[in-house]
C-alpha cells in the first residue's frame, strides 16, 4: 500500500467512524427528547396517546422546525421514520418505567439532563451544517442549528401549557446552542480536520451546559415589580 493510499484509507476509516458515532448520538438524544416529553405528559397527566404524541413532538420536533425553515421537504422523518417510532416507542416505555426506580436511579445521576445537554449539542451542529448545506449565509445558519437544538423543548413546553423553559429558567441552554453554531462555523476551514469542527462545537456546548446545571450558571432574568406596568396613556 502506498502512502497516499494509506492517508486515503485512514481518513475513510475516520469518516465512518464519525458517521457512526453521530448516528448512535442522534438515536441517545431522540430518546433523551422522548423521555422528557414523556415526563411533562406525566405531570398533565395525559393519557397514553398524548404521552406519545408530546414524547414524538418533542423528540423530531427540532429537526422538523429546521427541515421547515429551510424549505426541506419532506421532512427528515418522513424519508426516515426510525426516528418517529424510536421517539414514540421510548415515550410507551416511559409509562412502565415510572412506577420503578429505574427512572429516579437516572435523574439523581443527572443521566437524563447529560442525554439532553448531548442530543442538543450535536442536533445543533447538525443543522448549522444542513443549513450551510442549503445556502444559508453564516448568521442565518447559526440560527437555523440553535432552533434544531431547542426546538422540541419549546414544543414540548407549549404542548404542555407552559412557559417553554429555554425562555425562562435562566440556565444557559440558548446560550450555549449559540455559542456553540458559532464555533462551528469559525472552525469551517480548509486546514481543521473534519473531525475537530464536529467534535469541538459539542464539547464546548456540553461544558457551557453542564457547568450550568452543576454550578447555577445562567442569564440574569427580568423583573416588572407588581403596580409598575406602563400604562396607556391614549
Amino acid at each position: 500500500m502506498t502512502m497516499l493510499s494509506a492517508v486515503l484509507a485512514a481518513g475513510d476509516t475516520v469518516s465512518t467512524t464519525l458517521g457512526v458515532v453521530q448516528t448512535v448520538l442522534e438515536y441517545l438524544g431522540t430518546v433523551a427528547f422522548a423521555v422528557s416529553g414523556a415526563f411533562a405528559a406525566g405531570r398533565k397527566q395525559m393519557d397514553l396517546v398524548g404521552v406519545v404524541v408530546l414524547g414524538s413532538a418533542v423528540a423530531v420536533g427540532g429537526g422538523t422546525v429546521r427541515d421547515l425553515l429551510l424549505g426541506e421537504l419532506p421532512v427528515f422523518w418522513v424519508t426516515e421514520p426510525t426516528f418517529l417510532l424510536v421517539g414514540a416507542a421510548t415515550a410507551l416505555a416511559v409509562v412502565p418505567l415510572a412506577r420503578t426506580r429505574t427512572l429516579d436511579l437516572l435523574q439523581r445521576l443527572r443521566i437524563i439532563e447529560v442525554s439532553d445537554a448531548a442530543g442538543m449539542a450535536l442536533f445543533v451542529v447538525i443543522g448549522t451544517n444542513v443549513a450551510i448545506d442549503s445556502g444559508a449565509d453564516g448568521v442565518s445558519a447559526a440560527v437555523v442549528g440553535v432552533v434544531a437544538g431547542v426546538g422540541g423543548g419549546v414544543i414540548r413546553d407549549v404542548l404542555a401549557n407552559r412557559l417553554p423553559e429555554v425562555l425562562s429558567n435562566a440556565q444557559f441552554y440558548a446560550t450555549a446552542a449559540l455559542v456553540g453554531a458559532a464555533a462551528y462555523l469559525g472552525l469551517l476551514q480548509p486546514d481543521v480536520p473534519a473531525e475537530v469542527a464536529f467534535w469541538v462545537p459539542i464539547v464546548i456546548i456540553l461544558a457551557i451546559r453542564l457547568l450550568a446545571l452543576r454550578l447555577g450558571w445562567g442569564m440574569p432574568t427580568f423583573t416588572v415589580p407588581d403596580g409598575r406596568e406602563p400604562r396607556n396613556r391614549s
